[in-house]
This record gives C-alpha cells, sequence and structure tokens, in this order.
C-alpha cells in the first residue's frame, strides 16, 4: 500500500500517512501494512480481568487507555487478522491467546481516514511475559476485574486520561457476537 488509489490527488505524504483529495474531499490513508487495517483485541484473563492498555499518544497530547491494539501487515508482510490479534496482545501485555475470534471489520472514523479495526476476541489466555510493547512504545498494563472495567474506566477519564470509546464497544463483546447474541 505505497501508492494512494488511482483517483486519489496526492497532497503530501509522510513516512506513515498521507493526505489526498478526492474530488473536494480530503482524507489520510495509512503508508504501510494492509490498506489501512488495524486489530483491537479484546482479552479477558483466566481471572475474569479486562485488559487495557496505558500509553501516550503524540496527537493528543496525552495519555490514554485503549484495549490491545496495532496495524495488520506493518512490518510482517505475511500478517493474518488472526497472527496480528496473538502478536499485538503478546507485545503490549505479555498475555498470549490459545484462540482469537476475528468478530467484525469497520472504518474507524470514515470521513477523514481510511483506517479500519478489526475486532478480535482473544480466548485461553495464559501469561507468557511482562508485555509494554515494543520500541519506545512505554505501555502499562492494568488488567481490571471485568464487573468493575466501565467504573475503572472513567476513574481514568476524571484522571485526564483520553479513553478509545472503540472500549465500550469492546467491553460488549466480551459477552456476545456483533449480532447481539450470546458470544458463540
Amino acid at each position: 500500500m505505497d501508492q494512494p488509489h488511482e483517483d486519489a490527488e496526492l497532497l503530501y505524504q509522510g513516512q506513515w500517512l498521507r493526505l489526498v483529495r478526492r474530488g473536494h474531499w480530503e482524507s489520510c490513508e495509512r503508508t504501510h501494512g494492509r490498506d489501512g487495517l488495524a486489530v483491537l483485541v479484546i482479552a479477558v484473563t483466566p481471572d475474569d480481568e479486562v485488559l487495557f492498555v496505558d500509553q501516550y499518544r503524540v496527537p493528543l497530547g496525552a495519555r490514554t487507555i485503549e484495549m490491545p491494539a496495532g496495524l495488520v501487515g506493518d512490518d510482517h508482510s505475511h500478517d493474518t487478522l488472526e497472527s496480528a490479534a496473538r502478536r499485538e496482545l503478546v507485545e503490549e501485555t505479555g498475555w498470549e491467546a490459545g484462540r482469537v475470534d476475528v468478530l467484525l471489520v469497520g472504518p474507524t472514523s470514515s470521513g477523514m481516514s481510511n483506517e479500519r479495526i478489526a475486532f478480535a476476541r482473544a480466548l485461553d489466555l495464559r501469561k507468557v511475559g511482562d508485555g509494554g510493547g515494543v520500541d519506545d512504545e512505554s505501555i502499562i498494563v492494568h488488567a481490571v476485574p471485568r464487573a468493575q472495567a466501565p467504573a475503572w474506566l472513567m476513574q481514568k477519564h476524571r484522571e485526564g486520561y483520553e479513553l478509545d470509546l472503540k472500549l465500550w464497544a469492546g467491553l460488549w463483546m466480551i459477552d456476545h457476537d456483533p449480532d447481539g447474541s450470546p458470544r458463540g
């Protein structure tokens, strides 16, 4: 994905992103990986704790609370959604999934970017390391009892953290499939 789509006028290209125009509409595209695809991992430990990651995000100028996530195919051309979910979960949290189910793929901000997120549910977790991310990510891992997760998130918000709104979809998908049926 190193070139913009044929119908796009390139306005600017950096190392990771480019700005394009189609007609009168400007939008952002990723310059690497699989067509702007990322994966978000919904993970609950055997002790019924939800795994969250806490890291500083430069575009927001603030620390954020998110579920483990990462790009698909950015450094691994053979990546599948499942393999990216497994890798990101271990790198960021130190937990390994025995099984990964991809639940749903869709856009994150369809008026601004081509990025799409795949929600993946990680099951049968086992602790294999400390996590913390790679390079300079400096991720802090939080394992929060599932029953307390929404209240904990709102406390973090009061403390000044930015909260990824996809957290609430992830919490819902712990127990539900995207069609609303109980988790299969």
